[in-house]
């Protein structure tokens, strides 16, 4: 198992920043601003050879009292308490506060392991602020730029010395968890929902609307399956959704759908289904993952069965792509309705991974075509042959066709939905492409066809034609090309002796005949045949 280390300090030090620097990755919001960091967040990374757990925590408050700074505190806590090694970073530009004095007031009372690390000392203003780290009493500071990457060597051979005595634990390594993604609109009650499901009081949470910020993943174990919950930030119509912050939140909150399997749309009652409810459960058709709709804040509803009705009623209208996916009502605050959800995503991953024989879809493809026979193109009837699943995950299927290309939209949601209904594939993304198979794939230029043989040059030119072309490759380059360019010109031949019409020793034109004799031309141009006189009948 990993060595747990908990990334601690006041606001603005660049906690997160260093974070993002061991796990090796962009996982935590990074903003000029303090207080963007709210709940402790986990991941995996190393430096150097050593495995470490990190934890990613917000800034330090001294508050008390039932304002948001100090449920951010507790959160600190907590990860305080669960680390196995302590990383209290300061701010060298500015040195040592009064808010750096007070939080190490609190970390001596632990029996925890401390490295005292001095960040943003790239710059030479830096200096000061190293040197007035001594009075925390944590020993010699590390002095590190997170941002840059220098002192990293100097922080492995601390963490090295800190962590001599931590006895790590091995730890069989976990099946592969089950992702699931928790989105919505904000206070809609997502963190809440998660608090309930694992029992404790994981998440921050609180009456302000867009709390959560990072997209914070949860390891859970549910009836002997590990669960991955993901709580990710509201998320707002684009137009509204103006700030960068805002934005980095809606990011994160988009990837955590695409890396997950199954996605929780939760949804407030009395507002079930509104513009941005829609286009949240479209991007998740579109990136191919079950979806389970939750109705939150079913406690205060009076009339629980017309409302449920309803909702099924606008679910199936409003998104016909989603058809039958699973629908639970219930309140996270009470507990309500929360043991349906649970069964409900397992079967939807069940379902999405769901894989059917070849023979069987070719026996439906059978049946809906004699059912609903392809519609006539352009006169010609659309003849399927048959049809196989390529993968799973979502399910995706490929149907090959003569004129495959020319088959109707229509046809295609047809063969669609009635593979849905016959498979029993509810609230399922189903992929379906239509290849024309009326191209023979052994063809040149066909996807089975190979790569063409290179046969030679041909040989069975006459040997006088394959001697002339040998001479002329011998050739220097502006001779070959002069000898190219060349034009035959007609031979003139003198002392020619004429008919007793024309002047003897006048000159007269010869060209070459068909047979490679010479023909007379005469001055009006007329070829001489030879014949003085016409041949007697």
């Amino acid at each position: 198992m990993a060595l747990k280390v908990a990334i601690v300090g006041r606001p603005n030090v660049g906690k997160s920043t260093l974070f993002n620097r061991l796990v090796g990755k962009r996982l935590a919001l990074v903003d000029d601003r303090p207080g963007v960091t709210r709940d402790r967040r986990y991941a995996d990374g190393n430096i150097g050879d050593i495995d470490l757990t990190l934890i990613d925590t917000a800034g330090y408050e001294d508050v008390t009292d039932e304002s948001l700074e100090s449920r951010m505190r507790e959160q600190t806590e907590a990860a305080i308490e669960d680390a196995d090694l302590i990383l209290f970073m300061m701010d060298a530009r500015e040195g040592v506060t009064s808010l750096d004095r007070i939080f190490a007031e609190q970390l001596r009372k632990q029996h925890t392991p401390i490295v005292l690390l001095a960040n943003k000392a790239e710059s030479r203003e830096s200096g000061g602020g190293v040197g007035e780290a001594h009075a925390l009493g944590f020993g010699e500071p590390v002095a590190i730029s997170a941002e840059h990457g220098e002192g990293m060597a100097d922080l492995y051979a601390a963490i090295r010395d800190a962590s001599v005595d931590i006895f790590v634990e091995e730890v069989d390594e976990p099946d592969k968890p089950i992702r699931i993604a928790i989105i919505g609109r904000p206070n809609a009650g997502k963190s809440t929902l998660v608090n309930r499901l694992i029992g404790e009081d994981r998440l921050l949470v609180g009456p302000e609307a867009g709390i959560t910020r990072d997209s914070i993943s949860v390891d859970w174990e549910y009836e002997g399956r590990n669960i991955r919950l993901v709580d990710t930030a509201g998320m707002r119509r684009k137009a509204r959704v103006q700030e960068k912050l805002e934005k980095l939140s809606v990011a994160d909150t988009i990837r955590a759908i695409t890396f997950a399997e199954v996605v929780v749309l939760v949804m407030d009652k009395d507002n079930a289904f509104d513009v941005q409810d829609l286009q949240l459960g479209d991007l998740v058709e579109r990136e191919g993952r079950a979806l389970v709709y939750v109705a939150a804040k079913w406690d205060l509803e009076e009339n629980p069965q017309a409302k449920l009705a309803e909702l099924s009623r606008l679910a199936e209208e409003k998104l016909p792509q989603l058809k039958g996916s699973p629908f639970v009502a219930l309140s996270s605050h009470s507990g309500r309705g929360v043991d349906r959800l649970m069964p409900a995503i397992l079967k939807a991953h069940d379902t999405w991974s769901v894989k059917v024989k070849t023979k069987d879809l070719n026996d439906w493809l059978s049946m809906a075509t004699q059912r609903h026979p392809p519609p006539a193109v352009d006169g010609k009837r659309i003849k399927t042959k048959y049809m196989a699943q390529t993968k799973a995950r979502p399910p995706t299927f490929v149907l090959f066709a003569s004129r495959g290309g020319a088959l109707p939209d229509h046809y295609i949601r047809y063969l669609t939905n009635s593979l849905r209904e016959s498979f029993d594939l509810p609230g399922v993304p189903i992929r379906l492409t239509v290849k024309g198979g009326s191209e023979n794939p052994y063809a040149a230029g066909g996807a089975k066809s190979g790569p063409e043989r290179y046969k030679g040059d041909a040989k069975t030119a006459p040997r006088k034609v394959r001697k002339k072309e040998d001479e002329e490759s011998r050739l220097p380059g502006k001779a070959l090309e002069q000898k190219k360019t060349r034009v035959a010109k007609p031979r003139v031949i003198g002392a020619v002796k004429s008919s007793a019409s024309k002047k003897a020793g006048s000159s007269v034109a010869i060209q070459k005949g068909a047979r490679g004799g010479a023909r007379q031309v005469s001055r009006s141009g007329r070829v001489r045949t030879g014949q003085k006189h016409a041949p007697k009948k």
